[in-house]
């Protein structure tokens, strides 16, 4: 029974993420107050709406038991009561300041567009995958639709010192939209429009509400593509604030080499471009680079110029498996060492493979697997594939084959992407804490087996996959979150995967940031004097910590 609520809810899932931001968001809001209503309903939820996704994790991560009873634990988990007994460090705004503070967005905005309804709050507490406990709700949920009314309703909170906290796809692992001292969450799937596409040039101007996949659809009938490919649902501004990356970062590089300019709101409402759209240039500082990966912390983006490829003529699809992690991870580096130009590599453990084939009804062999892709012409593809698979034999792998039409292709990284999911079907009922860690590429064999080595050891269930060929990669822990030495468990496991990490000049986070999650590790990692820094461009830029507050730096350096 389990098994077939969690294949159906996966569907669901692939229906919801199909769906534009906005659409999701709405939905979110709408199944957050559904909730309410449906808690005295014996059948729980009436019907489906656009909001699917938080039932169908639910579905992937709960026993079998009324939707009633699983609506009390879904994905916005802090109930009135956690939020309660949280420690809640969040600025006390006056009543007087709050109706000042609203007049003035309402101006800006549609009366409707400025909502303090507390359901729709509770759905901005938090990404709705993420393990990190609701601190506080935001006091007011803000819907722009143009860059000035996000400038608007930036000088509005800087005039009354009100925090102010980025809020789009909700697909963050680390707490990054946290609204930890309350405040003015800014959802920005409203602003989604492409902008301007340049054929030539081969770049396109979007607003930061616009998902990867809903871009790639767009640029299609062009002949282009943007490469980065992270999780389902993620925008792009999302994308540029945590610097993500992808399956692709192995060729294509991550957010910061595919991004050529941005727009952003700073703390006092100025609004800066940070580069021209040329493809290189040297004036001034890099201000791009310090907006990408801050995380809402110096701004809130509000337009973004990236930079695109031709969709490749070929691509071919190769899968092998090996006996364990550290020898697939050999073969993803001897493959990058004999210059073989592969589009990815990914490498999933056989307890994953055991989650895909239930999660999925497959039957794929159960043992530790290496996907590659290469691209590029016919014959360059098959060439390539021929030498991939020399060199998996030569490093005792087995069972090489290759997908080479479209729909082989897709299938086989549609499994790939829904990994998450189908590692939930392996224990209904737990939460996931998701692990990112990247080390240099000759550490990657060391790094992975050591990890693999705990995780075999662990009483949670657990799945391993990396993106090999950049030595990025995740443990995904299924654990308890009422259970408290399971809680230990799965941190202690996770601590240990950042130590070796860090140990071997790797780094806490590949692709995921840093948020809530990761600060602990930061001084360690970068030292002080760095972070030191860190913290002086945020005073001079936020002097009232006013922008998504409480994230990357720790307190005693924004002092």
């Amino acid at each position: 029974m389990a098994m077939a609520q969690a294949r159906t809810a996966s569907a669901l899932l692939r229906r919801y993420l199909s769906a534009s931001p906005a659409t999701r968001a709405r939905g979110l809001a709408s199944l957050s107050a559904d909730r309410t209503r449906n808690s005295r309903k014996e059948d729980g939820l009436s019907g489906w709406r656009a909001g699917a996704a938080l039932a169908a994790v639910t579905s992937l991560l709960l026993p079998a038991v009324s939707f009633s009873e699983e609506l009390q634990r879904m994905s916005v988990q802090q109930s009135a009561e956690t939020i309660e007994t949280s420690k809640d460090v969040s600025r006390s705004l006056s009543a007087d300041t709050i109706e000042d503070l609203l007049a003035e967005l309402r101006a800006a905005c549609d009366e409707d567009r400025v909502v303090v309804d507390v359901d729709e709050r509770e759905a901005h507490a938090k990404s709705w995958n993420t393990y990190h406990s609701v601190v506080a709700i935001p006091d007011i949920v803000v819907h722009p639709k143009s860059q000035e009314e996000v400038v608007a309703i930036v000088k509005a909170c800087a005039k009354y010192k009100v925090p102010v906290t980025p809020f789009a796809g909700a697909t963050s692992l680390e707490g990054h939209t946290l609204t930890l001292e309350k405040g003015v969450s800014i959802n920005m799937n409203s602003m989604k429009k492409v902008k301007e596409l340049h054929l030539d040039d081969m770049d396109v101007i979007v607003e930061p509400g616009i998902g990867w996949i809903e871009l790639n659809e767009y640029l299609k009938p062009h002949g282009l593509f943007f490469p980065l490919d992270p999780g389902p649902g993620a925008t792009i501004g999302g994308m540029c604030a945590t610097r993500c990356s992808g399956s692709m970062a192995v060729r294509y590089g991550t957010m910061r080499d595919n991004v050529i300019s941005l727009k952003a709101v700073v703390a006092n409402g100025d609004l800066v471009k940070t580069a021209a759209r040329a493809r290189k240039s040297a004036a001034g500082y890099d201000l791009t680079r310090l907006l990408i990966g801050s995380e809402g912390t110096l701004g809130v983006i509000t337009e973004v110029t990236l930079r695109l490829q031709k969709i490749p003529e070929a691509a071919v699809v190769a899968m092998c498996n090996f006996k364990s992690v550290g020898d697939a991870a050999s073969v993803a580096i001897a493959t990058m060492h004999s210059g073989i130009q592969v589009s990815r590599v990914e490498l999933l453990d056989e307890v994953m493979m055991k989650a895909i084939n239930l999660a999925n009804d497959k039957n794929y062999p159960e043992e530790v697997t290496l996907m590659f892709e290469l691209i590029g012409t016919e014959a360059y593809t098959q060439e390539q594939t021929l030498r991939v698979k020399k060199i998996v034999e030569e490093h005792n792998g087995s069972d090489f084959v290759f997908a080479d039409t479209p729909a082989e292709k897709e299938e086989l990284w549609k499994i790939r992407k829904e990994a998450f999911w189908s590692t939930a079907v392996l224990r209904p009922g737990a939460e996931a804490m998701v692990t990112d860690v990247c080390v240099p590429l000759s550490r990657l064999a060391e790094c992975i087996s050591n990890s693999k080595t705990r995780l075999l050891a662990s009483s949670l269930p657990n799945t391993l996959l990396a993106h090999a060929g950049d030595g990025n990669f995740h443990a995904i822990i299924l654990f308890d979150p009422t259970n408290k030495e399971e809680v230990e468990e799965a941190l202690e496991l996770s601590n240990g995967m950042v130590h070796d990490s860090l140990s071997m000049e790797g780094t806490c986070t590949g692709e995921h940031g840093i948020g809530v999650g990761k600060m602990k590790y930061m001084e360690k990692e970068l030292g002080a004097e760095a972070m030191s820094m860190m913290g002086s461009i945020k005073r001079a830029l936020d002097p009232s910590n006013l922008m998504n507050p409480g994230k990357i730096i720790p307190d005693k350096f924004c002092q």
